[in-house]
């Protein structure tokens, strides 16, 4: 990719998204808002020192919601012509005519609306031609099969360098937008012994590639996670306590978004309705949202709403105190928008005092979960069961590792169960959170 090189100026952008707002007003939208973007990337997989694939990405689109009173309508499309942008208007104000009307639905209070700009530092556009982008892929996979014989395969390593920049406004007199860049490194390799095979993968993702782990640490990481997943057992049913490696604690701290979010509250269809101000984890855990952090995997001053973030405690002493609600959800249970229209943003689980084998030590005996496979949550319920594998642990040392189990509890139960979070840090999407040992969970094997 050459560089920074949208085939649309920001200006452009926004004098798209102002002619779509001029042309629903005319056509009578009571209210209108409109999102316009442009995105362009390449990504590269090379496996055993082959190119496998050159991908190529150029997108743009409008998105374009009318509201007639309390009818709302939506059409979208990637044509940026003239005669598009009202075809488009036109389509969404046709299906608001045949809507039901629903008395939440409309734009923010003009008065929640982020005002003037703010820098996060969030677009780092990677000049990268491609003929590098291959070598960084391969030399990222020659590390893996360097550590060792036994990694005889791979599912490759891949390269990938995005950038997009958007206008989001409405007919209040919002108009903002910005840039953003993120970019991986990633490699899978795969060990073997006899008949035995694994394998495991890391990868390194960040706005700046600056920030990026070598392609070099990545593939060695990578191939000693899966060689030592080599003679690896399974377990007899029993209940004991488990760690979750950090990656996969962040997939927990998901499954609490879920639960407390609008959409799934307004339903009813979560076991966390009706939780704000009740405990729901043990008294040391803190989860902060920081919308605003420098560089951050999910920080934006705005919503997809247009309504301004800002820092916010979200669980303190182990209570809730705040839920994840856009300004639809909000209404439709009866409180303010807590600006997440789209997701939440940077959370922050604070980490205690121990690093990854300071957790190991303090579990003892149980189960170290590093890869979980399906999606058996039942956010109604609760209830949580998903395939696993990892190392057993005993005297706080890992004895071997463990395949074809599955781990199972409730999630009620997991929340109030947490031993304590690792100092082990990583950051995964919008979560960021160490390893986290569960007291007890049922480990269902043989």
């Amino acid at each position: 990719m050459s560089g920074h090189d949208f085939s649309y100026s920001r200006e452009h952008l926004r004098e798209l998204a102002q002619t779509v707002l001029d042309h629903a007003r005319k056509l009578g939208a009571s209210a209108c808002e409109t999102d316009v973007s442009e995105g362009m990337g390449q990504s590269v997989t090379v496996r055993r020192g082959e190119v496998e694939t050159i991908e190529y990405n150029r997108d743009k689109g409008i998105g374009v919601t009318v509201y007639l009173g309390q009818r709302r309508g939506h059409a979208s499309t990637s044509d940026f012509a003239p005669a598009a942008l009202r075809a488009t208007v036109e389509a969404a104000l046709s299906i608001a005519r045949f809507t039901a009307e629903d008395a939440c639905a409309g734009l923010p209070e003009a008065g929640l609306l982020a005002k003037g700009e703010m820098d996060l530092d969030l677009f780092h556009p990677w000049h990268l031609p491609v003929e590098q982008a291959i070598d960084l892929a391969r030399r990222c996979e020659q590390a893996a099969f360097a550590v060792s014989k036994l990694v005889r395969n791979s599912e490759g390593a891949g390269v990938s360098a995005q950038q997009s920049h958007f206008i989001s406004a409405n007919s209040l007199g919002f108009m903002g937008g910005y840039a953003t860049s993120r970019h991986y490194l990633s490699c899978s390799p795969i060990a073997a012994k006899g008949k035995d095979m694994q394998r495991d993968d890391w990868y390194s993702g960040h706005r700046d590639p600056a920030d990026l782990a070598s392609a070099e640490a990545i593939g060695d990481y990578a191939a000693r996670r899966a060689l030592s997943r080599l003679g690896a057992k399974k377990l007899k049913t029993r209940q004991v306590p488990v760690l979750l490696e950090a990656p996969l604690a962040a997939g927990l701290v998901a499954s609490f978004v879920h639960a407390v979010s609008g959409g799934s509250l307004y339903r009813k269809s979560s076991f966390l309705v009706d939780s704000l101000g009740k405990q729901v984890f043990p008294s040391f855990m803190r989860i902060e949202e920081r919308p605003h952090l420098r560089k951050g995997l999910a920080s934006s001053s705005f919503d997809d709403d247009g309504v301004a973030t800002k820092d916010r405690t979200v669980v303190d002493g182990g209570v809730v105190q705040g839920y994840f609600l856009s300004t639809y959800t909000a209404r439709k249970l009866g409180m303010p928008t807590t600006g997440n229209a789209g997701g939440s943003h940077n959370l922050l689980v604070q980490p205690g005092d121990k690093d990854f084998r300071g957790l190991l030590k303090e579990m003892g005996t149980g189960l170290l979960v590093t890869e979980l496979l399906g999606h058996g949550i039942n956010y109604v319920t609760g209830d949580y069961s998903r395939g696993a594998a990892g190392y057993w642990v005993e005297g706080g040392e890992v004895a071997y590792p463990v395949q074809e189990v599955t781990i199972a509890g409730n999630l009620r139960d997991m929340f109030r169960g947490i031993v304590a979070v690792g100092n082990d840090v990583v950051a995964r999407g919008s979560k960021q959170v160490g390893s986290i040992l569960l007291d007890r969970m049922t480990v269902a094997g043989n």
